[in-house]
């Protein structure tokens, strides 16, 4: 969901710029996932027609944690990756949901929090309370936008994960080629907050579409990560480009 950090860039009118950061204050964020949680997974299935399910599927196959593992959902929301993480994981294994926003935390325990080997904690997602080469695995859904760094998120996920371990992003994206993008956004800025106005939640679901405005595209998000040492790294666009999964993982080698 949110972390701290240094302010980033204001976003362009140009979204292939890749701005460093979200230009929403992560008080605001915060405030804004708070007031949405009890609402948030019903409007991610009808936003998305039910096929974000799909997507975190393929989110924890990319994390390749095996039963007994471990890994650290970042920006968890309601911990629903967080869960689909542990279902792999199974009874023996550890995964570990961190996010700001309590609200979200709240909903995310009440679903999932009995399930053996999960747990939530509050926490900042840009000096993550865990030492260096803790899980096997790290992942991000749809929470990387609402970072105040992009760079200093993915170098503590990656410093997180053991040696040979996976970071994994989930993250909304605009489409291509730039006309059918254009139209995209503009539909989205349309739909979400009438969708939102629904549910009594409008201004955070304005929020929703203007934090793609400016934010990098999948190849520069994968130049993100290779920038904080993560190497095989790869991505795929879903949904004709509108979500971008990206994989890379930890080195074996610190040199």
């Amino acid at each position: 969901m949110t972390a701290a950090g240094s302010g980033g860039d204001r976003p362009s009118d140009d979204p292939g710029d890749g701005r460093s950061g979200n230009f929403v204050p992560e008080t605001r964020v915060t405030a804004m996932f708070d007031a949405i949680a009890p609402v948030y997974d019903r409007m991610n299935t009808l936003m998305t027609a039910g096929l974000d399910g799909s997507w975190r599927r393929r989110a924890v196959k990319a994390a390749a944690i095996s039963a007994g593992g471990s890994a650290l959902d970042v920006a968890c929301g309601t911990g629903k990756l967080t869960f689909d993480l542990a279902a792999v994981a199974g009874p023996n294994g550890t995964v570990v949901g961190i996010d700001l926003a309590a609200a979200m935390l709240a909903e995310a325990r009440r679903a999932w929090g009995d399930r053996p080997g999960v747990r939530f904690e509050q926490g900042n997602a840009l000096a993550l309370p865990f030492a260096d080469g803790t899980f096997d695995a790290s992942t991000i859904a749809f929470g990387m936008r609402n970072l105040q760094n992009y760079e200093a998120g993915f170098a503590e996920m990656a410093r997180v994960v053991r040696p040979g371990g996976r970071v994994v992003c989930l993250e909304l994206s605009t489409p291509r080629p730039r006309w059918f993008g254009r139209a995209y956004l503009g539909t989205f800025r349309l739909f979400a907050p009438a969708l939102g106005t629904l549910f009594r939640r409008r201004d955070a679901y304005e929020y929703l579409p203007h934090s793609l405005d400016g934010f990098p595209d999948p190849r520069q998000i994968a130049a993100t990560m290779r920038r904080v040492g993560l190497v095989n790294v790869g991505f795929k666009r879903l949904a004709l480009g509108a979500v971008a999964l990206h994989v890379g993982t930890v080195p074996t080698d610190p040199s």
